[in-house]
This record gives C-alpha cells, sequence and structure tokens, in this order.
C-alpha cells in the first residue's frame, strides 16, 4: 500500500511539473533507505552542463512523509565544478508553517516540497558537476525523508 502511495506521489509530481519542464535542465531524486537518513550518509548527485552563457535556477526537492518530525531541514551541500574546485553552502529547506501545517503539495501522508537554492546561476565551465547533501538536523538517524532531489532549470527572465 506504501508503494502504491508513492508511485501515485509521484505521478502527481510530474504532472504537476510538466507545465515548466521546457526549463528542466536535470531533475532527479535519491531514495533515502527505509525513510531513515543517517548523518553519514551523504546524497549524491551528478550532472552535465553544455550551456555556459544561460542563467539557471537550482532547487532542492524534499520529498517526506507525515512523520517527519521537524518543521525544518537543515543541509550541508558540498559541490565541485568540472575543474575540481570545491564549494560549501548550509540551507534550510522550510517544509511546514509557524502553526505545524506542512507547505508543498501532498498526497495522502506524502509532501513534496521544493526549495530554492540559488538563483540565476551562470555556470562557468561545462563538464560534470558533482552536488552531495548532507543532513545536518543534529540527529544520527533523521526518520521520515523519503526521497531528496535536485533540480536545474533554466532561469525565467521575465521575473
Amino acid at each position: 500500500m506504501r508503494r502504491l502511495i508513492v508511485i501515485f506521489a509521484a505521478i502527481a509530481l510530474c504532472a504537476g511539473l510538466a507545465s515548466c519542464d521546457g526549463r528542466k535542465v536535470y531533475e532527479e531524486y535519491v531514495e533515502v533507505d527505509d525513510y531513515v537518513w543517517n548523518a553519514s550518509s551523504p546524497l549524491r548527485f551528478e550532472f552535465e552542463i553544455t550551456d555556459t552563457t544561460a542563467l539557471h535556477d537550482i532547487y532542492i526537492n524534499v520529498r517526506h512523509a507525515n512523520q517527519y518530525p521537524y518543521s525544518n531541514l537543515w543541509l550541508f551541500i558540498d559541490s565541485w565544478a568540472p575543474s575540481g574546485q570545491k564549494a560549501v553552502d548550509t540551507i534550510q529547506c522550510v517544509l511546514a508553517d509557524e502553526h505545524g501545517k506542512w507547505q508543498g503539495s501532498g498526497l495522502g501522508d506524502i509532501w513534496d516540497n521544493q526549495t530554492l537554492w540559488k538563483k540565476n546561476v551562470r555556470f562557468a565551465a561545462p563538464g560534470k558537476y558533482h552536488v552531495e547533501f548532507n543532513q545536518a538536523m543534529r540527529v544520527e538517524n533523521l526518520v521520515g525523508i523519503m526521497d531528496m532531489g535536485l533540480r536545474i532549470e533554466l532561469a525565467d527572465n521575465d521575473e
């Protein structure tokens, strides 16, 4: 039953993002084993950039269950350019409002949330980029995170 709910949630998310997928450059999700994210288990993403002239927006996608015990998710993010140059960031993904109401879109007990990480990024060089997410919630095993995703899209210059 739980797998069926996850499948329906994924279909709903894809349908919801279909309207803006013309701008999508890269999007991938990494499943968190048993919905428990260990603090020493980074989630890795690799993508190729060919267009170094366009501006890009980069998003962090979080899929979590109702059992997630916090209203936010802190992440340590390490990223590497094709040259090997490393950048380090810390970001907070707000998942619920001050009253505890989940933000984003939900289906059953599954919630999808998207947080802007970087806006109007121009990649300096073509090639393979690497990104790692590490949960930074000060607990060894973080319960309720189902999947983490990275989305890169062409920036909307009309905004």
